[in-house]
């Protein structure tokens, strides 16, 4: 490892510390990789890719320390959940409308009968053909 790279990873612990005590110094105090990164003056990126193992180590201990879920998980949690009501919605409007085709197939096939009665001539009074038939 590059003495910058200790450095970094030097800085990453104390804003851990620092963070999940209660008292940043340079962030909002959220339990975050933003803020993570923000109290330990190192770029969100770099908590991404070169110290990966400290975000894990972060969330872990965000995790046993405080009995409480990180920000990320929460905000996965609120869009699984929403997605699911989404899904349960979907459903029900589909069984609605196969409902309804099954409703309007049957509707079709009744005036398609009924049109084919009126072209063996047995007609109402009241009806009116498009197309007379030539006598």
């Amino acid at each position: 490892m590059t003495e910058q790279s200790t450095d970094e990873r030097t800085r990453i612990r104390a804003a851990m510390d620092r963070l999940l005590a209660g008292r940043p110094t340079a962030s909002d105090g959220a339990l975050t990789v933003v803020a993570l990164a923000a109290e330990a003056g190192v770029h969100r990126m770099a908590l991404q890719k070169r110290h990966a193992d400290l975000k894990h180590e972060f969330y872990e201990r965000v995790r046993a320390e405080t009995k409480q879920l990180p920000e990320s998980e929460k905000r996965l949690r609120k869009t699984v959940s929403d997605l699911k009501e989404t899904v349960a919605a979907q459903k029900a409007e589909i069984t609605v409308l196969r409902h309804q085709v099954t409703q309007l197939a049957l509707a079709n096939v009744v005036l398609t009968l009924q049109g084919k009665e009126r072209h063996t001539g047995e007609t109402a009074d009241n009806v009116v053909p498009f197309h007379p038939k030539e006598r």
